[in-house]
């Protein structure tokens, strides 16, 4: 199991239910590396997505405690016992952990590899991500080279979990 996202210098990920910043090849990117793959959110995640749709061309998991949470266009799990049963039919490469913030905390300990794009600046926010950088558990094993976009400096990382 993967994760990928998208941090602010202090690892911050959301402000409000929403994105602290949009960057048009990170979602591009982030499109890439989902495409056709399981991505796993959590209930107000899928509900701060476009017209509160399903990520079209990829099988949509939410991981959600309201049972009366219901939509008929994803899959829906009530537990991590529940998630890991309906995980078993897909290879475990192919799956990937989007947010927010209690779902990549539940699920992090699960994931091999975590795709961060690093904004190179500090936004007000009300969500974070584990600050890979100071974790022992994680190292990183790629970085692109700078990116700009409207004044915003960022780069693409690769970490991968220490065994």
């Amino acid at each position: 199991m993967k994760v990928i996202v998208a941090v602010d210098s202090d690892w911050g990920i959301g402000y409000r239910g929403k994105l602290l910043q949009r960057i048009p090849e990170d979602m591009k990117f982030f499109k890439q590396m989902t495409l056709g793959k399981v991505v796993i959110m959590g209930r107000e995640t899928f509900e701060s997505l476009p017209g509160k749709q399903p990520l079209k061309d990829r099988i949509n998991i939410v991981l959600s405690k309201h049972k009366c949470f219901d939509n008929k266009k994803v899959t829906i799990c009530h537990s991590l016992n529940e998630l890991f049963f309906e995980l078993e039919k897909y290879n475990n490469d192919d799956i990937f952990v989007i947010g927010g913030e209690s779902i990549y905390s539940q699920l992090l300990p699960f994931c091999t590899e975590a795709y961060v794009t690093k904004i190179e600046s500090k936004y007000v926010a009300d969500k974070y991500f584990v600050d890979l950088d100071r974790s022992e558990s994680w190292t990183p094993v790629t970085a692109s080279s700078p990116h700009i976009y409207q004044d915003i400096y960022y780069r693409f990382l690769k970490y991968i979990k220490n065994k």
